[in-house]
């Protein structure tokens, strides 16, 4: 048994020491600022819905040390893993040393990136002087790279996923590489939308490598190192400062993921989180071996879930750099769920990844209790459609994550309809824009009545969706805990969990959870109904003005009100 041990250290000890603090302050915001430009010409030059109206992305700078100075507000199960996407990009070309100005490095290989094929990457070095002093980076979701299917939920290895480009560069010195060019036509059901997605993310990584660049030139290369280090080192002492203030121990939880897609097996696994002083060990070690579906976990996705569920209970609303995570140590077994081996499948490594962040967070409910949450919706319900149009034989995809409720928690009822936490920056499609773009019509989106769990706070409501099939399709269901009620604290109750149901046109209904290419026919319904939280504290200490409030705005039917809250009445 192999055990490995993911921690991250000072690179340049000492080097932030006397680096003025409002300099230092000024070349944060101006990170956070390139940045967010980086974001906006993504946004406004991609050609698929998936990046430009979903946000299914993530962008971010690294130093010369692949340590990251900033990111813009996007996916942040993506932002977790993007380091790991520069080293290994940078590797797969030859290392720091192979690198020019004009460059940008292709990489979507699932190990070094965390998640599947579809997830790529586009990394620019970024130079002063001729000096090699950041990288940008983005990493956004492709509609199609090969693979057997666009999505999948029943893959036996990671080469049915899709094709792999293990860190090849795109343009060299600034010239495109055609032959990699062709390659990315030839392995594409939507060659078109890909490629046009593909010039946005060059584009945007180019131009947020010019905003760093402008921000070195203005302030001289040493200024720029020096305050970027006092910069970590204060992210460090924010974070480190949170679990100082946490009771010593040991802290565990466990869960049941529903299946792996493949086998139908429940897969159980537990956290073990120990804070000692100002630092905090997340043990993954009980788990699972890896599995014959695809829900295992590459390592950078495990790193993600634990940076996130830390930055989640301790990053006091900033945006985060690489100093934050310094105080952080992970364990996880080689060859296990959450940090498998080639060739094990992982396209569906997001369903491990969101259960992981929600069990560190009910592992802490001990320590904090004032700061944790009951359990959410517990899962970002991806449906993916595609198929040929009626009328013009033209291929069509579109994908979106959709909303869940919140876990109530001690200061309040939980938030309804929000996207889960690892995909917290992405935005829930308007109907309206779906029915002009694709063969559907969308009958029902509605707060789900009764949904939320009850408690002194009630869980936040899930959405009911139905949508109307105009012409055939396929849909690949993405949804996970369909099984597990999202729990609810300090005798709170249970949330209901996510359901996914096709009605027929011949009156026949089928439910799935994990399920690649579901043949839709003309006629067809499909009824999405996303989990909600979990509530917080017994229902018999409900303020009976909130449960009349409820009544009044339509979350909760007079029956539910009777059944749980029978003091209000």
């Amino acid at each position: 048994m192999t055990i490995v041990r993911t921690r991250y250290a000072e690179v340049h000890p000492g080097l932030g020491d006397g680096a003025d603090p409002v300099t230092t302050e000024i070349i944060r915001q101006g990170l956070n600022a390139a940045a967010d430009q980086m974001k906006q010409s993504l946004i406004r030059t991609a050609f698929s819905p998936i990046i430009y109206e979903a946000l299914d992305f993530a962008v971010a700078f690294y130093d010369a040390d692949m340590c990251m100075l900033a990111q813009a507000p996007t996916l942040p199960a993506f932002m977790g893993t993007l380091g790991f996407c520069v080293r290994e990009a940078v590797e797969g070309v030859g290392g720091p040393a192979a690198l020019s100005p004009g460059d940008v490095i292709l990489y979507n290989d699932p190990y070094g990136t965390g998640s599947h094929p579809q997830d790529a990457a586009m990394v620019v070095p970024i130079f002063h002087d001729d000096t090699l002093v950041a990288y940008s980076a983005i990493k956004a979701h492709w509609l199609d790279i090969g693979g057997k299917d666009p999505y999948c939920t029943d893959t036996v290895d990671v080469h049915q996923e899709g094709t792999i480009f293990p860190g090849v560069k795109l343009y060299d010195a600034g010239r495109l590489v055609s032959d990699v060019y062709r390659m990315i036509l030839a392995n594409s059901r939507m060659p078109e939308m890909v490629i046009g997605d593909i010039n946005a993310m060059v584009a945007g990584a180019r131009t947020g490598a010019e905003a760093l660049g402008a921000l070195v030139r203005r302030h001289g290369l040493d200024t720029f190192r020096r305050c970027v280090a006092r910069m970590y080192a204060h992210g460090e002492a924010l974070v480190r400062g949170w679990f100082e203030r946490l009771p010593d121990g040991v802290y565990e939880a466990s869960s049941v993921i529903d299946s792996d897609g493949v086998n139908g097996t429940p897969i159980p696994f537990g956290v073990r989180v120990v804070v000692e002083g100002s630092s905090v060990t997340v043990d993954l070690t009980d788990c699972p071996d890896q599995v014959g579906g695809p829900v295992n976990c590459p390592l950078p996705s495990t790193v993600a879930a634990v940076r996130i569920a830390v930055a989640f209970l301790a990053g006091a609303g900033e945006q985060p750099n690489e100093g934050h995570f310094r105080p952080l140590e992970l364990v996880t077994r080689l060859g296990s769920l959450f940090h498998p081996v080639r060739p094990a499948p992982c396209f569906m490594y997001g369903i491990p990844s969101d259960h992981a962040i929600e069990l560190i967070i009910k592992a802490l409910a001990e320590a904090v209790p004032e700061s944790v949450p009951a359990a959410s919706g517990g899962d970002i319900n991806a449906l993916v459609w595609w198929g040929n149009r009626e009328a013009t034989g033209e291929p069509w995809a579109d994908g979106a994550p959709h909303p869940v409720g919140q876990g109530a928690s001690p200061s309040g009822d939980g938030a309804s309809a929000l996207m889960y936490i690892s995909e917290s920056a992405t935005r829930f499609t308007p109907a309206e824009v779906w029915e002009a773009r694709n063969p559907w019509r969308i009958e029902r989106l509605a707060l789900a009545e009764d949904s939320g769990g009850p408690g002194r706070h009630r869980g936040g409501l899930g959405l009911d969706l139905s949508f109307r099939i105009l012409e055939d399709q396929y849909l690949t269901s993405g949804l996970a805990r369909t099984a597990l009620e999202p729990w609810g604290l300090k005798g709170g109750l249970a949330g209901r969990p996510n359901r996914l149901t096709v009605e027929y046109p011949d009156g026949r209904t089928e439910d799935f959870s994990l399920k690649t290419r579901i043949f839709l026919p003309k006629g067809a319904v499909v009824h999405l109904r996303t989990g909600s939280g979990g509530g917080y504290g017994p229902p018999e200490e409900r303020d009976p003005e909130a449960v009349r409030a409820d009544l009044r705005e339509g979350y909760i039917t007079p029956e539910h009100a009777a059944r749980h809250y029978p003091h209000a009445l």
